[in-house]
């Protein structure tokens, strides 16, 4: 039975989103949150293009949990395509990948919260009481370090700077790349050209690049192209 100070949030979590290759830990997961929680709708994908398909579609979820070990991603490639389908939704990454760093580097690359695989259940419910009042989580005695100029590898770093860009501007990235210019863009988007100029000019400041070949490299530096293919 939940508690009084559950049942009187208003802002509570009721539909969630498991992305885990594993069924039965996602059985179980479900399992706990439904406890711990107020969300009662819980779907599962087994690989992120199965989480991606079902954004695409019109789900909805108030929060995604999401596993860093999926069939067909590489590292934090599967967390940033994610955040950038997935909005303002929050993630909260659950994986047995926990050390400092690389929890470090989620957070920086826009989970919401950390929470190891296996955690007992009153660790995911603080995660989530602390995330559904607009906070973030990670684990006890973690540094919560989203200090962009702390030392990263080169990936790391661009993925950090890409997560920074809005639905739109990774829309004209994405045409950046692929060698278009702002009239271009600006026929296939349907905006105005000075309104493209206005937007290259905030992904440059962003990316902390001064030319579109240089943000091109950077996206190429991260493995963004997966992320652009799934903003179009």
């Amino acid at each position: 039975m939940q508690d009084v100070a559950t049942s009187l949030k208003t802002n509570a979590f009721t539909k969630a989103m498991i992305v885990d290759d594993h069924p039965l830990f996602c059985d179980a997961l479900s399992m706990t949150l439904r406890t711990v929680t107020q969300i009662n709708e819980v779907t599962t994908a087994e690989n992120l293009e199965g989480a991606l398909q079902q954004i695409r579609d019109g789900a909805k979820p108030d929060v995604i949990v999401l596993d860093l070990n999926l069939p067909d991603v590489n590292g934090l490639d599967g967390l940033i395509r994610m955040r950038t389908a997935a909005d303002t939704t929050p993630i909260v990454v659950v994986s047995s990948m926990a050390d400092h760093r690389m929890i470090s580097s989620a957070m920086r690359a826009g989970a919401t919260g950390f929470v190891p695989k296996h955690s007992q259940r009153e660790i995911f419910r603080s995660a989530f009481d602390q995330i559904e009042n607009g906070g973030t989580y990670v684990p006890e005695g973690v540094p919560l370090d989203t200090d962009p100029s702390r030392p990263v590898t080169d990936q790391e770093e661009a993925i950090a700077r890409l997560s920074k860009l809005t639905r739109q501007q990774a829309n004209i990235l994405q045409l950046i790349c692929d060698g278009k210019l702002n009239k271009q863009i600006a026929f296939d988007l349907s905006i105005a050209e000075t309104t493209v100029k206005a937007h290259v000019t905030a992904i440059m400041r962003k990316l902390g690049v001064q030319s579109r070949t240089q943000a091109v490299l950077l996206a190429q530096e991260a493995s963004f192209a997966s992320v652009l293919r799934d903003m179009s």
